[in-house]
């Protein structure tokens, strides 16, 4: 096949992400990266940050602003796949790095099955590209420098000779939603300038430790290891001094169980709010509840080794729904005589017009740190899982046991401590002295449990063991390790008990804060390994990089290329669930952090919906527009959830004075998307440039223009499918529902080419308000022209 070389210069030469992009394989991959969970390079920093977009697909969009399309599309498409290590060499590499089984069935006496395999099946038996190295990419430099004219040996050395030619300098990206860093970082490690915004202190926390700890070098990340040990150390020796986890006899704790328990009004009973009675499907133990008549309440004995028919029986406990949507109601025998009150009556709460709006509940105070003694919901520990060493090798053994006399002193002593230390350590910002502002997640918290500061959210254990982590943590990267311990030891944190499970889970096993009814704590020596941060290397250039702690309209840097992740139809409250760790670090900042404001300013958050959103949007977009260069591309990732998304960004558009010129969808969530062809959710790119002049038309015209934009498009994606055959494994490059996809971006690129239409001017109607159940002009436009693709 023959080779097309780019001009010199590429300053007025379009994109390839404007003209074609691998949706299918870059689903598959997307996919993979995704389902690797915790695996994922960034995680290991914050688990807790759920909206990553796969670093993989930000190397496509950032690649894909600066490669050029040229007049030979199979060979752009080719280089383009070399590059994200797509090709038959790269995958051979990739299942070799994989070494497993089923690399070896690929790579073995099946080779030929292997390279007739569809490509997602590949994929998911292989490494991801980013896991393999550079080493990856030492055979594809002579095939993309031919192509490309330029001289690289690596992925920097090519970003700015693409840079270079395409801007005059190496190309400086953009994110002023960064989020939890992805696009920064990757942005960075391809060897771009880097600058990152966001409104939330967090999101920029997260960002600052994607340059600097996972990008940072080998030399720091060693210094970080022994800073890291000097910590747990620290707060080991002060937790063995108060001997608060050890029975003097060998064994030590791992975790500690509690539960609510509360006063039945009919029955006069105090009892156990717990939703099952298995502690651990695993070890078969259970819980049961042995009646104290004379005082009316119950204790909790711990049996393991049960038969599977107690097991189950014990699966229902005193916490119970009758279906899926019912309110939760306390449940409970004595003498033959069953008992039901609804939770919300125990609390109770009373409602106008169908809303919630108060309880019984007493309010805590700033110097509470557990339940008083007249509160309707009281709290109380009622197992501990312990540990101990084997006499041979490392392996332990563990025993789930009841509560003994020896267990309470202990509690009392740590209860004494936090007592005692509580407004000192308040003070010098190692525990939260923070106010729970109301809002749609966190008023929640007042309303189901009187909580009205954050340090309510952790108990005496929890406040000890994470108030000595925060205090031993002063380094900006130790820092990290706070919000980890915060994450994965609060009265959110659920305990796992299922089989092979015998855990404390994270408070963000979703994007919610959730009150529970029972909950686990995790010892010292278990969550200081937690709070390691066990993350790969990648030591990144020396490019500047830089991340600030401001709102995307404030921007005052110029750049190439904007690529955004903004919180479009979002429906995790991130500035409001992320004041959970402002609240541990906001006084004191190190100095890497002090220039940020560590407030979640919630009334500058640009938010997923309504008149407010957009304008936040258009603010936004428009200084982006205005602080990018003229020839200067943008990317949009937003997630597609209805019809209802054309009309909203064609507005933000509009407004903003940019136009569309590309649309992609890559499937990032579901398997079943990905296999049935059946889109479900995933990310749509939408790619823009600065609008120029005042360009005129009419609807008529329009209809014309779109059919014709659109056909064009639909012929150039359809024929490069029918070159591609052979060459991908006689796969389709694209399916029905990418080509129908371009051919809505090729009527939004038409549409938005205009400023005036029909004698409207655009940005006027895309900024007018709008009035509930109204059909705009631009709702109009978008119907039409999406009828019309």
């Amino acid at each position: 096949m023959s080779t097309s070389v780019v001009p010199f210069s590429l300053k007025d030469a379009p994109a390839l992400i404007e003209r074609l992009l691998p949706v299918q394989k870059l689903s598959a991959e997307a996919y993979k990266e995704q389902m690797a969970n915790v695996g994922k390079t960034l995680t290991a920093l914050g688990s807790y940050w759920k909206g990553r977009k796969p670093l993989i697909l930000n190397k496509a969009c950032i690649l894909g602003c600066l490669l050029p399309a040229t007049n030979n599309p199979p060979r752009d498409l080719e280089v383009f796949e070399l590059l994200m290590g797509m090709d038959m060499v790269s995958l051979e590499m990739r299942l070799e790095a994989k070494n497993d089984k089923q690399s070896r069935f690929f790579l073995g006496e099946h080779r030929s099955v292997g390279h007739h395999a569809p490509y997602r099946d590949w994929v998911q038996a292989a490494c991801r590209p980013e896991e393999c190295g550079d080493a990856l990419f030492h055979h594809v430099w002579d095939e993309v420098n031919k192509h490309l004219g330029t001289h690289a040996q690596s992925f920097p050395e090519l970003v700015e000779q693409l840079g270079v030619m395409r801007f005059g300098h190496r190309p400086r990206l953009a994110d002023t939603f960064c989020g939890s860093g992805q696009i920064p970082f990757e942005a960075a490690r391809l060897g771009c300038d880097v600058y990152a915004s966001d409104l939330n202190p967090v999101a920029c926390m997260l960002t600052w430790g994607a340059f600097h700890i996972v990008g940072g070098s080998p030399t720091s990340r060693e210094q970080l290891a022994r800073e890291q040990e000097t910590l747990v150390k620290s707060v080991q020796s002060e937790i063995d001094r108060l001997g608060v986890e050890t029975d003097g006899d060998g064994w030590r704790t791992k975790a500690f169980l509690y539960c609510m328990e509360t006063r039945c009004p009919q029955s006069g009973w105090m009892v156990p709010l717990l939703p099952s009675l298995i502690v651990s499907r695993g070890k078969n133990a259970i819980a049961e509840l042995v009646p104290d008549v004379r005082l009316k309440r119950y204790e909790i004995a711990v049996r393991s080794g049960v038969t599977s028919i107690e097991l189950e029986s014990a699966s229902r406990g005193t916490v119970r729904t009758d279906g899926r949507g019912q309110d939760p109601y306390l449940f409970h025998t004595v003498g033959g005589t069953e008992y039901r009150t609804k939770i919300s009556t125990l609390r109770g709460d009373f409602r106008r017009d169908g809303e919630a709006t108060g309880n019984r509940l007493r309010p805590w105070g700033k110097g509470d740190f557990k339940e008083g003694a007249d509160d309707v919901w009281q709290e109380r520990l009622y197992c501990v899982h312990w540990m101990r060493q084997k006499v041979s090798g490392k392996s332990f053994d563990y025993e789930f046991r009841a509560v003994t006399e020896a267990d309470l002193k202990r509690e009392f002593v740590v209860e004494s401590f936090v007592d005692q230390h509580l407004s000192k350590w308040q003070a010098e910002g190692w525990i939260p002295d923070m106010r729970i502002e109301p809002g749609e997640e966190t008023s929640r918290l007042l309303r189901e449990r009187g909580w009205t500061h954050w340090h309510h959210l952790f108990n005496p254990r929890q406040l000890l063991v994470n108030g000595l982590i925060n205090r031993y943590a002063k380094t900006a990267a130790l820092k990290f390790g706070v919000n980890q311990a915060a994450n994965w030891n609060s009265k959110l944190s659920p305990w796992n008990n299922a089989p092979g499970g015998d855990s404390v889970n994270n408070t963000f096993y979703n994007q919610a804060l959730n009150p529970l009814f029972t909950y686990g704590v995790r010892s010292s020596h278990y969550i200081v390994r937690q709070m390691e941060l066990d993350c790969r290397n990648f030591p990144l250039g020396e490019v500047p990089r830089a991340v600030e702690c401001k709102p995307a309209n404030l921007l005052d840097r110029e750049a190439d290329i904007f690529v955004t992740d903004p919180p479009y139809g979002d429906a995790v409250n991130y500035e409001e669930i992320l004041e959970f760790f402002i609240a541990w670090l906001r006084k004191n900042p190190l100095p890497e952090f002090a220039d940020w404001v560590w407030d979640s300013r919630r009334a500058l958050a640009v938010k997923g919906e309504g008149e407010d959103f957009r304008r936040g949007m258009v603010a936004a977009y428009k200084r982006m527009a205005e602080c990018m260069s003229e020839n200067g591309i943008q990317v949009i990732m937003f997630t597609h959830q209805s019809g209802s998304i054309w009309a909203d960004m064609a507005n933000i558009v509009w407004a903003s004075g940019l136009h569309v010129t590309a649309a992609w969808y890559v499937v990032t969530e579901t398997d079943s998307a990905l296999r049935e062809g059946s889109y479900v959710k995933g990310t749509v790119l939408l790619v823009l440039r600065k609008r120029q002049g005042t360009h005129k038309t009419t609807r008529d015209d329009l209809a014309w223009e779109i059919q014709e934009e659109v056909e064009k498009q639909v012929a150039d994606l359809t024929g490069l499918n029918q070159q591609a055959k052979g060459l991908y494994r006689d796969e389709n490059v694209f399916e029905d529902a990418d080509i129908q996809m371009a051919g809505y971006a090729a009527a939004l690129r038409v549409l938005t080419r205009y400023a005036v239409i029909d004698g409207r001017d655009m940005t006027a109607e895309a900024i007018r308000p709008r009035v509930k159940n109204e059909t705009t002009f631009v709702d109009g436009l978008i119907a039409f022209a999406v009828n019309t693709a």
